[in-house]
């Protein structure tokens, strides 16, 4: 074991960066200082209090015992003016009883709509029966905003033809239920429960079987399957990757998998327990159910049912009727939230980014250091760093200057990698008092309306990194062009290749409009501690640290204490007042309403914008707080498109919403370097899958905290595996860039070779992703949906349908643990690295090895794969050989697919598919499409060859025997030298080989 020189580099990065630091204290008498490592001569740099970003004390109604439940106190609703219409059925619904105003104020009548819109497909809207312009935004979720699915066919056919029957009773109050017909399964049921409706509350619940399999409700970090014992808030904050809380974005959607045992007859019965028979015949029914809400909200999962709180807004719910994943997944693609965007090609190479990397220096000495060591890198991003002061649109003039940047830029482009930035949602503020501070950015988007207000017509003023900062407007106003002018101008100055969109929640770092008043005092620090400044210095480690490098912990542990101590709160005894808030007939308390929702960070304006500040139009924070992420993301896809024409722009953002998936793609946000979260990076891209957005990836080693080199060793291995590939860090942590340790290099270059193989088949799973909303990563349970065993299981994934990932996630360990899911009942799965057929039983837990570099990766039976020969760069891959795996199933038959393009235009002038089928001993692909590839075709392996090949051919030309080897022992069929026989390109006709 060594330790790369280039680490030496990490302690020039901090001290660098701690040297020009902005002062950080608050009576600094000094009239100099630096802030944001530009010096000015204006005036010492003020310090945000810390209570500056304290709100109310609040308690979640769901842990307050003296909350009232709804549930007891209201009347619900009586149905009546029922009327049936081609696409189902219109009512009204009146309060049963007294109004209850529990948590706001009871609407008294309501408009219900049931509308069959496909076959799969039921829409449920419950609304207010009076609505106008003083109250649509309390209700109405626009459609220019967030998709509204519309009936696809015919009406008349539509419902004749529904898998879905709605029933509705009056007995005793209204409630409905809707059946999947093709089963006789109740999907969703409010039966033996009241709908609640007012204007800051809205209620209602479905029951669940016992022991129920829901996944999504997104986003969290949590296991795939939900639980039965878990209240899943939505509410987008910017808290740090917390565990089982709200997280950046919202996705009010779940699946819903039910098993059944089937006897000798063919009965049914309900799988209610993880136990399970390997030899048993089962089959399950999947249903999906959207609820097109924005509003903050919590799901309480509890053992026999599921219930929705909604801070506002309407019911406006779908139901699919499945009966899988896939369906379910496609389904809620194709008619509500939109396709994933296609990718371009180089976005699949591997990304580099961390908070630290000091000026075009260090970036260009990074991108040397990888290709010294041999290590594939496609794109180098910087973090905040490159900013003048903190600010958008603009590069610091002395370490990231324009000048060097475009040197660096045209030496990057031309060896085939890319650049990409971060941008913030927040725009720094001018100090008036200081001629010098000026910032065109916040005077364009002013003069335009681009920025939000607060009630008065003031601009709400905020802080973020840059100091008080005001917010765009993305619901309404001018704040869509603005931001297109400020990045097509930024462009022109630096071509970068994509944006990186950080901060969308999005977040402040105080309450309320705070930098009111106060914006003479811009630029101004933050009321905490930057990662390596004084209070704020980085001491974690991984799990295990302490064992493998006990003399650093023990010369750590001290100052890590002192640190502790120091910044430790001193515990108050005593009875905590809570803040409770009662409806108030005809007002709404939008900062303090009476239902308190379990947000992580409590107080909802609190590391937020207040939810009264006010948008263009008259609305307000609090109906639009969870879009703010997807609008920016828009504006940002829109903004790239002028600043790059006619190429896919390249987007990852933080914070998303339903819909997000067709302009942009997620990295898991700010995650911490423990073997932890490298497990939940698994069911967080797996949940991510479902959302539609399955361009996801995680901060590789973690971003908070030190990583080791037993963690990056094996993370850096299973990312290689995740659609979004990238290694990033903290300001202050030590550096982890994959030449850093040398069993990490080693590693890295084990597990980017196949990935860089595997890059035409994840490019054509993103196609097909992209035209007809399948999924990238797939569950197991997902892929053998009729397998009960499966429900839980997230520490195994398929990448596609073809490579099985089964990672170590536990420290130390050499073995791991994983299924072979079908085997026993026709299916079979290759090592990729022996080509052999695995020895595994019916549903037995295989112990597999797995030494410190090693990640166990598998090609499943009846898959053809296609492959290309690996390089430094995606571009230059994108020129190599062919190759070509046939996994054979045990019937001797397998199939797959190719998509070829551009790689890079949003409407490619022309483009390939090729089909493989192998059947009988022969392989044959055949393509269609314009687009030209005169790459050959180098290799062909078939893997489950049964017997020995003495004879193959091309076309009916021989193959050469010295071009022919085959393996006794693994089975499996290796035909190379095919360069000069398909010499015009391995798609430019159809072939087919065969072997004997």
């Amino acid at each position: 074991m060594f330790h790369s020189p280039l680490s030496i580099f990490n302690l020039f990065i901090f001290c660098t960066l701690q040297l020009s630091k902005f002062s950080n204290a608050q009576n600094a008498i000094s009239t100099t200082t630096s802030y944001a490592r530009t010096p000015t001569s204006f005036r010492p740099i003020f310090t945000v209090p810390s209570s500056a970003d304290v709100g109310a004390t609040l308690i979640p109604n769901i842990e307050d015992p003296q909350a009232k439940d709804a549930q007891d106190v209201c009347p619900g609703y009586t149905a009546f003016n029922v009327a049936r219409n081609p696409l189902g059925l219109t009512a009204t619904l009146t309060l049963a009883g007294s109004a209850c105003n529990v948590y706001g104020n009871d609407n008294d009548t309501l408009n219900l709509a049931i509308q069959y819109q496909s076959a799969d497909r039921l829409a449920i809207r419950i609304t207010p029966a009076v609505i106008d312009a003083s109250n649509s935004s309390y209700y109405n979720l626009p459609s220019y905003l967030v998709r509204q699915p519309t009936p696809d066919t015919d009406p008349n056919s539509t419902s004749l033809s529904s898998d879905l029957n709605f029933v509705w009773s009056n007995d005793p109050t209204f409630s409905f239920s809707v059946y999947r017909v093709s089963t006789g399964d109740t999907l969703f049921s409010t039966v033996g429960t009241k709908l609640v409706f007012e204007d800051q509350f809205v209620e209602f619940a479905s029951t669940l079987p016992e022991n129920y399999n829901l996944y999504g409700l997104g986003e969290t970090i949590h296991a795939l399957r939900l639980g039965n014992n878990f209240t899943k808030t939505i509410y987008a904050a910017d808290t740090g990757d917390t565990i089982d809380t709200n997280l950046y974005g919202s996705h009010p959607f779940y699946l819903d998998t039910r098993y059944h045992e089937a006897d000798g007859n063919g009965n049914l019965s309900l799988v209610t327990t993880d136990e399970t028979n390997a030899i048993a015949e089962y089959v399950s029914y999947s249903h999906g159910v959207y609820n097109r809400n924005a509003h903050g909200q919590e799901i309480l999962l509890r053992p026999s049912n599921i219930t929705w709180r909604l801070l506002g807004g309407s019911v406006d719910m779908y139901v699919f009727a499945g009966l899988t994943q896939p369906e379910i997944t496609t389904a809620y693609q194709m008619s509500v939230v939109g396709l994933p965007a296609m990718q371009q090609h180089f976005t699949f190479g591997f990304h580099q980014c961390r908070w630290g990397y000091a000026n075009w220096t260090v970036l260009q000495s990074v991108v040397d250091n990888y290709e010294a060591f041999g290590i594939p890198l496609e794109n180098i991003w910087p973090d905040i760093d490159y900013m003048s002061e903190y600010r958008d649109f603009d590069n610091d003039s002395v370490r990231f200057n324009y000048r060097e940047g475009a040197d660096f830029l045209s030496a990057l482009h031309a060896s085939g990698k890319h650049y990409i930035p971060i941008i913030d949602s927040a725009i720094y503020v001018p100090n008036p008092s200081n001629a010098s501070d000026h910032y065109s950015s916040f005077d364009n988007g002013n003069v335009t309306g681009a920025f939000m207000t607060n009630p008065d017509g003031s601009l709400y003023i905020g802080d973020v990194w840059p100091g008080y900062t005001v917010f765009p407007n993305w619901i309404s106003g001018g704040a869509g062009q603005w931001w297109i002018n400020e990045m097509v101008n930024w462009h022109s100055k630096l071509a970068f290749d994509g944006a990186w969109i950080d901060m969308s929640e999005a977040s402040s770092f105080c309450v309320g409009s705070c930098g009111s008043g106060n914006i003479t005092m811009n630029p101004v620090h933050p009321s905490f501690a930057l990662p390596g400044e004084p209070g704020n210095v980085i001491y974690g480690y991984a799990e295990g640290f302490n064992l493998t490098n006990a003399r650093e912990v023990a010369s750590a542990s001290p100052a890590a204490a002192s640190q502790s101590s120091a910044g430790a709160v001193a515990s108050f005894s005593g009875n905590t007042t809570y803040l409770r808030t009662t409806p108030t007939p005809g007002v709404r308390d939008v900062n303090h309403h009476p239902y308190v929702i379990d947000n992580v960070l409590g107080d909802l304006a609190v590391h937020a914008i207040s939810p009264n500040a006010t948008h263009a139009d008259g609305t307000q924070e609090y109906e639009f707080h969870n879009l703010s992420g997807h609008q920016i993301l828009n504006a940002t896809y829109n903004a790239l498109l002028a600043a790059i024409p006619k190429v896919r722009p390249f987007i990852i953002g933080r914070s998303t919403f339903a819909g997000s998936g067709k302009w942009a793609r997620h990295w898991g946000g700010d995650n911490t370097s423990l073997f932890a979260y490298m497990f939940f990076s698994i069911p967080q891209a797996l949940s991510f899958s479902l959302f539609g957005i399955p361009m996801f990836g995680v901060d590789t080693c973690g971003f908070n905290g030190n990583s080791d080199e037993e963690l990056c060793n094996r993370w850096m291995q299973l990312s290689a595996f995740f659609p979004f590939y990238r290694n990033h860090n903290t300001l202050g942590a030590n550096s982890q860039e994959a030449y850093i340790w040398s069993s990490v290099v080693d590693a890295s270059k084990t597990a980017m070779n196949i990935r860089y193989q595997l890059l035409p088949y994840i490019y054509t799973l993103f196609y097909q992703a992209h035209t007809t909303g399948s999924t990238v990563l797939r569950a197991l349970a997902w892929e053998f949906p009729h397998d009960p065993s499966l429900a839980a299981v997230d520490r195994q994934f398929f990448l596609g349908p073809a490579i099985l990932v089964t990672p170590v996630l536990d420290q130390s360990a050499n073995t791991v643990d994983g299924v072979f899911s079908g085997v026993g009942k026709g299916e079979v799965y290759y090592d990729w690295y022996t080509l052999s057929a695995v020895n595994a039983s019916a549903g037995e837990n295989v112990t597999i090895d797995a030494p410190l570099g090693h990640i166990p990766v598998y090609i499943r039976g009846n898959n053809v794969i296609p492959t290309q020969e690996p390089a430094l760069v995606t571009r230059d891959a994108r020129k190599n050989p062919w190759g070509v795996i046939a996994a054979l199933s045990l019937e001797g038959s397998a199939s797959g697919s190719l998509y070829v393009d551009d790689g890079a235009s949003l409407a490619p002038n022309a483009t390939l598919y090729v089909e493989f089928t192998a059947a009988n001993n022969a392989l044959y692909a055949s393509g269609c499409g314009m687009y030209k590839d005169t790459n050959p075709l180098a290799n062909v392996t078939v893997l489950g060859v049964q017997d020995a090949v003495t004879n193959v051919s091309l076309n009916g030309m021989a193959v050469p025997g010295s071009s022919v080897s085959y393996n006794k022992a693994s089975k499996a069929l290796t035909v190379t030298g095919l360069n000069k026989a398909t010499s015009a390109g391995a798609w430019s006709k159809e072939w087919v080989l065969r072997w004997g």
